[in-house]
């Protein structure tokens, strides 16, 4: 990026519509019922695109991406087998499951052979940086709309269009069907976290700290006084749907974030990042919402179900390592009890697919350990071949690269989550593109 690309950020090229419209236009996809959907459908004007260009450069880790793919078709092979410890038979809600995140795994490479194949001319990199940040404003608002409003929600034109055993299906639903917040009992009693305009509440928490780091890139590291003025205005406001969120994976990724700007930035800038985050943590202290986190770390409710479920999916995942069985699958029992499912006498016996409970899981019963190691190579290795490029771009590419490999044990990565990743990874490519360097 270079200072000549700050006065032309939204002199929009022709060939930039596609990421334009998926970006600037998310809440309108959101509204829709596409949200975590819209990308395969941009993705498809992009292809089209990318072979009238010929020939098309492709991005380091290119080949680890396709061998991800082959194994997420191959592991259909599997869909109708249960590993020893699971139940269900194979039905339409797991075909559908795989075949769409199918299809966003590969939606998601021509997204980034799209970006990196648009010039500097054709897409500055402080207008992708910038369409970013903007979704950050609108996943901060919609986080306050999630807490003064969470019973707000709506049928979209895509459910209705939709057939009832489509639209029915619960993890279909969450993706077509736009709600404000997830009403959840984390702390004893109900109680909002927002998820506006996303497909669930950790998909808010995961995107709103990737997109943080864009914002401050592109209107502080790269604004005027103006603009700081209005990035501090606006991270103070996420600051309550962020606490409200009661999101210990957010919280920590903020923290993990404050930890590697210290370690990286120069002597100066660590002294602003100090200065903010101890005026920051002061504000916090004095404020209502230093009592919302401590009541949540108080009722850490979710451990022991993470945990029996995490054990469960490695020892299901152990029975087919190479390419796993295609989707989640139903354990028996839970951590309190053999049996299966909620009944009238035993409202907690129910429990997540094995799986659910963040990215690396679901790569290794879905996928295989092969699956996840790929996954793992494929990140990490952003992580080792950008490490030493300090721009304010490498910098932020490079860190949402490890908030990446940090959220995959508690996050589902896929749809908006995964979509972010990879344009952030894409971000990273272009800027070495511009050097010159691979």
């Amino acid at each position: 990026m270079t200072p000549q690309t700050h006065g032309k950020r939204w002199r929009l090229h022709p060939a930039a519509w596609p990421i334009a419209a998926l970006l600037i236009g998310y809440p309108l996809w959101w509204a829709l019922g596409f949200g975590g959907l819209s990308v395969i459908v941009v993705a498809v004007p992009m292809a089209v695109i990318l072979w009238r260009r010929r020939p098309v450069k492709v991005p380091p880790g290119f080949g680890l991406w396709l061998l991800l793919l082959a194994g997420q078709a191959l592991s259909a092979l599997m869909l109708a087998e249960n590993p020893p410890g699971t139940y269900g038979d194979l039905s339409q809600g797991r075909v559908l499951g795989h075949l769409m995140r199918l299809a966003l795994c590969a939606a998601l490479l021509v997204v980034v052979l799209y970006l990196g194949n648009l010039t500097q001319r054709e897409l500055p990199q402080l207008t992708l940086v910038r369409m970013l940040g903007a979704l950050f404003v609108i996943t901060v608002a919609g986080g306050v709309l999630g807490l003064l409003a969470p019973g707000f929600h709506f049928t979209s034109p895509v459910e209705l269009a939709l057939p009832d055993w489509v639209s029915g299906n619960s993890f279909v639903s969450n993706l077509i069907h736009p709600t404000a917040a997830q009403t959840q009992k984390v702390l004893g009693h109900a109680a909002p976290r927002p998820e506006a305009p996303f497909e669930w509440a950790n998909a808010w928490g995961s995107n709103l700290s990737v997109l943080a780091v864009w914002f401050v890139v592109g209107w502080w590291v790269y604004g005027g006084p103006r603009h700081r003025l209005a990035v501090a205005g606006v991270l103070a406001v996420a600051a309550v749907p962020v606490v409200y969120s009661l999101n210990r994976g957010l919280w920590i990724g903020i923290g993990l974030a404050a930890l590697y700007l210290l370690m990286r930035l120069s002597a100066r800038a660590r002294i602003a990042v100090c200065a903010a985050t101890a005026t920051g943590a002061l504000l916090f202290l004095q404020s209502p919402l230093q009592a919302v986190v401590v009541q949540r770390l108080d009722n850490p409710h979710s451990n022991d179900v993470r945990a029996f479920t995490v054990s469960a999916t490695i020892a299901a995942a152990a029975h087919s390592p190479i390419i796993g069985y295609g989707n989640t699958r139903n354990a028996l029992g839970n951590h309190r009890s053999i049996t299966t499912g909620k009944t009238q006498w035993c409202d907690e016996c129910g429990h997540p697919p094995l799986g659910s409970d963040g990215h690396l899981w679901h790569l290794a019963i879905a996928q295989g350990f092969v699956g996840a190691a790929l996954y793992i190579a494929f990140f990490g290795g952003a992580v080792l071949r950008w490490w030493r490029d300090r721009s304010p771009v490498g910098l932020a590419g490079v860190l949402v690269m490890l908030l990446v490999l940090f959220y995959m044990l508690i996050y589902d990565g896929y749809f908006t989550p995964l979509a972010f990743y990879m344009i952030s990874f894409a971000l990273l490519w272009r800027g070495s593109l511009a050097k010159g360097s691979p």
